[in-house]
């Protein structure tokens, strides 16, 4: 069968050649061939500093997280959190961004002392967001703070409950915000109107990232603890196909370095069971092997089994939980498999 639309014309469109003056200025400042000037101009890459930090990111680089609305009041609500040891739960998304993010703040809570716990909606009987379910398992496990993760910007009737019910709530996303804003304690997401922040699309787990970065620098912390949590923020930022420029490219370069030494069980037997052990992994990798095992158990129902894998220091534990991601993924594909064929059988 051929699926080729015959119709349809394509040709290709060519950038328009950036003035010579300012290529060759480039040019004699990088170092860089005129043709790579051209290029990089044409990403609106147009200043020694965006090209060199292109070329050369570093991890000293990134841009103060404070810059972005709302984070001075998150931190703040954070750290009386802490000091008052009250409950707090994580609310992510069912996806890998989600699942990435959810684990990051997991982690960097727990080593802070925090009184933390997660929450993952069912896809199939919750579906996406913020909903009536977490809420309700929220109050009864006593939280008084719920951040959200990856998801959020549009629970605005939700948010209203969950303040109604005595629980403040953060919200940290990277979507597009709707008509109205929820009323929440803080709403870390750069694609606010009003927010003034630099950045490339930041995915969920960065958007976490940035959040832990904050955290530890109000609290005094040294930040590059949080190296080691980059290769949540590689897997997350690539498997969500967010651009991989600016901060994005930053630290998914870093991340795939500490994927290859990360000191993850579950990362280590995911890596294993998935045929990369000893392989170069990046992006390729993270979005055709590795995502599609921490999506499959999403997909198809609970995707807490994902978080305990990515948080757990138990190698036995990891193991097991690796085997059931690799066996979920391979019945997500026959699911798929036997789909295709039933939508192909009713064209026919």
């Amino acid at each position: 069968m051929n699926w080729v639309d015959k119709s349809v014309t394509q040709q290709w469109v060519l950038a328009t050649d950036p003035p010579d003056e300012l290529v060759n200025d480039l040019s004699d400042q990088t170092g860089l061939p005129r043709t790579v000037v051209k290029i990089l101009i044409n990403r609106k890459l147009t200043t020694t500093e965006k090209i060199n930090n292109f070329i050369d990111p570093g991890l000293s680089k990134l841009s103060d997280p404070f810059i972005l609305k709302d984070m001075d009041k998150a931190v703040g609500r954070i750290t009386d959190a802490l000091r008052e040891n009250e409950k707090i739960l994580i609310y992510g998304d069912y996806d890998v961004d989600g699942i990435t993010a959810t684990s990051l703040l997991y982690l960097v809570l727990n080593r802070l002392g925090a009184q933390v716990d997660y929450y993952l909606p069912n896809r199939l009987t919750e579906g996406y967001g913020l909903a009536l379910d977490g809420i309700n398992e929220a109050e009864n496990r006593g939280i008084t703070l719920i951040i959200t993760v990856d998801t959020g910007i549009t629970a605005v009737d939700e948010v209203e409950l969950a303040r109604h019910r005595g629980m403040d709530v953060i919200i940290t996303d990277h979507h597009e915000t709707g008509d109205k804003i929820p009323k929440a304690v803080a709403i870390v997401n750069h694609k606010q109107s009003d927010c003034i922040y630099d950045a490339a699309e930041l995915s969920g787990v960065g958007v976490a990232f940035k959040l832990a970065q904050a955290l530890y620098r109000r609290l005094g912390q040294d930040e590059r603890d949080l190296e080691e949590h980059l290769d949540l923020v590689a897997l997350g930022t690539s498997a969500d196909i967010v651009p991989l420029l600016g901060e994005n490219r930053t630290l998914t370069r870093f991340g795939f370095r500490q994927i290859a030494r990360t000191t993850k069980p579950g990362l280590k037997s995911l890596i294993f069971v998935s045929g990369l052990m000893g392989k170069e992994i990046a992006t390729g990798q993270v979005v055709f092997v590795l995502a599609p095992r921490i999506n499959a158990i999403g997909r198809l129902g609970d995707a807490r089994q994902a978080i305990k894998l990515l948080t757990t220091r138990d190698e036995q534990i990891a193991q097991k939980i690796a085997r059931e991601l690799d066996s979920e993924n391979r019945r997500r594909k026959s699911i798929d498999e036997a789909t295709l064929k039933e939508a192909i059988s009713q064209i026919d």
